[in-house]
């Protein structure tokens, strides 16, 4: 691929496919340079999509320009000064933006890289406003910066396609008429709205690790755009220990994905996984961005430092038998002092068993069990099931499988837990 679009033209058998993977490489970054210049993330992307509907048009007839991003940038940056022109109300500077798409020459209107990397992290804080619900800016999230059709997104959630087209409506009409700024927050403000950030990255990676509802245990494509839109944000903030930390998480659980599930799609637990099967590949990825993070951190990591930290225990077990759970207990410990969650807590309860004994960590459950958070949450009941099994108490034991088993809204996880109930 050249860098002269308007030299050189490549041909593809299937131009609507091209355009198609071109789209979802570009639309991140050819979004984030509109809003730049317009300000509103819902008119940039319309820009971008009628520059889409352009391509789809006119390269079956005209071919695949060689710089296809420079291309689609180009036409939806001559798209926003038609619009200027007949909307005087955005109150943009149209001479100037006029004279920089013509130094830009034609398909070359392509921003310089470290614009389209301001840009791109102007449009991750802005698609993750806490003006918004988390449903919004995950969808959000996933259209204009994964690329995602609003089809791809409801399919990967289970809902209903109309449901998420709302919800990116919605969610592109509360940013306008709030007035929400296309910018980086500066200052105090930087780190509460860099945790909404993570929280809707970790989000999807853990509807697509362990799906919640539907039939499918793993969705893989939703580990992949967080993973990607993850390692993105470490590269625009390599001197934020957390993002780190959150890519290290992510990529370390990512290993597992081979190892998780069984030829007919039904899970299979951390300590019954062929670690030969884990992508050693990924786990070296996850070890080196957790060092990032901890070198970073200056000796006090945050929460997604501290559970990639745990993540990195089971990865340096070779077998299940190696792994140190002394160790895990010990960061859980740690990582409940920051978050003070009665889930991490749950988690706390199963390595203090695996080290200490079952009594150790039913104990903490006991103490937690009344947890308004806890209440209807599937793994509570699961936990207890396994250490009331392992210490021989059958009967109480087949019954909070059952009550797992009804709690969850995942088929192949119901599966999983009505079987252990018939094995007490």
């Amino acid at each position: 691929m050249t860098t002269d679009a308007g030299a050189h033209r490549t041909t593809s058998a299937d131009p609507h496919r091209t355009v198609e993977a071109v789209w979802r490489i570009e639309a991140a970054r050819l979004i984030a340079g509109l809003a730049g210049l317009v300000r509103d993330v819902g008119l940039a992307e319309e820009l971008a999509q009628d520059a889409l509907v352009a391509a789809l048009e006119q390269w079956p007839e005209s071919g695949v320009p060689g710089n296809p991003g420079a291309w689609l940038m180009t036409v939806a940056k001559r798209r926003a000064i038609d619009l200027i022109r007949r909307n005087e109300r955005l109150r943009l500077n149209l001479a100037e933006l006029g004279h920089r798409l013509e130094q830009g020459g034609g398909d070359e209107g392509r921003p310089e890289p470290d614009e389209i990397e301001d840009d791109l992290l102007r449009l991750v804080f802005t698609a993750c406003h806490p003006a918004l619900s988390m449903e919004a800016r995950v969808a959000l999230t996933l259209r204009v910066l994964g690329g995602l059709t609003t089809e791809e997104i409801a399919r990967a959630f289970l809902v209903q396609e109309t449901t998420v087209a709302q919800r990116i409506v919605r969610a592109k009409r509360a940013l306008a008429d709030k007035g929400v700024p296309f910018e980086v927050p500066a200052g105090g403000e930087l780190a509460g709205r860099l945790a909404a950030v993570l929280e809707v990255i970790y989000l999807i990676f853990n509807e697509g690790y362990s799906a919640t509802a539907g039939d499918d245990w793993l969705r893989p494509a939703l580990c992949e755009d967080a993973l990607r839109l993850g390692r993105v944000l470490a590269g625009l903030m390599p001197g934020e220990p957390e993002v780190h930390g959150l890519v290290a998480l992510m990529e370390l659980h990512a290993s597992r994905s081979a190892a998780r599930v069984g030829p007919s799609g039904e899970p299979i637990l951390l300590l019954e996984q062929d670690r030969t099967r884990w992508d050693r590949l990924l786990v070296g990825r996850g070890l080196a961005a957790l060092r990032q993070a901890e070198s970073l951190a200056g000796g006090a990591p945050g929460p997604y430092a501290l559970q990639a930290a745990i993540a990195a225990c089971h990865a340096r077990a070779v077998v299940a038998e190696d792994t140190d759970w002394a160790r895990i207990a010990a960061l859980y410990e740690e990582l409940a002092k920051l978050l003070r969650s009665p889930v991490v807590e749950l988690n706390r309860a199963v390595a203090l068993s695996m080290a200490y004994g079952p009594e150790v960590g039913l104990g903490l459950l006991d103490q937690i069990a009344g947890e308004p958070a806890l209440k209807g949450y599937h793994l509570l009941p699961s936990v207890r099931g396994d250490l009331l099994f392992k210490l021989g108490r059958r009967a109480e034991a087949r019954a909070e499988f059952e009550r797992a088993a009804a709690l969850t809204r995942n088929a192949r996880e119901r599966a999983l837990l009505e079987s252990r109930a018939a094995a007490c």
